[in-house]
């Protein structure tokens, strides 16, 4: 691992708001997954709900506001574009094996080359 890589800003996603339980649960008590599911179906995936005015979008002139749509509005797609890609392991030589050696190589030529600028 570089020791450039503590330098970096971690990244932050506007995605979601975070929600806090009102009630402590305790760690004897669990949770049942038919309430988490249920939970997990109540819970909107957007950050925003129905007809907000999305401010920055609308950069023409004269042109009416951008409203949000409703989260079934949207294709299904859009929700998993945050998540990060997962490569299955097929052995040695395989997709995943390559993808990590060519981040790994980036990542080596981006700090050969900022360690020759100083």
């Amino acid at each position: 691992m570089s020791f450039l890589r503590i330098l970096e800003r971690p990244q932050v996603c506007f995605c979601r708001a975070r929600r806090f339980t009102t009630t402590a649960v305790s760690r004897a008590e669990k949770p049942k997954v038919v309430a988490a599911s249920a939970a997990a179906a109540a819970t909107p995936l957007s950050s925003c709900t129905k007809d907000t005015v999305l401010t920055g979008l609308n950069y023409l002139k004269g042109q009416p506001p951008v409203l949000a749509a409703a989260d079934d509005e949207y294709p299904e797609w859009l929700w998993t574009v945050l998540e990060p890609k997962v490569w299955p392991d097929d052995g040695p030589g395989g997709k995943a094996e390559r993808v990590k050696r060519r981040i790994e190589n980036k990542q080596r030529i981006k700090d050969r080359n900022f360690m020759s600028t100083q």
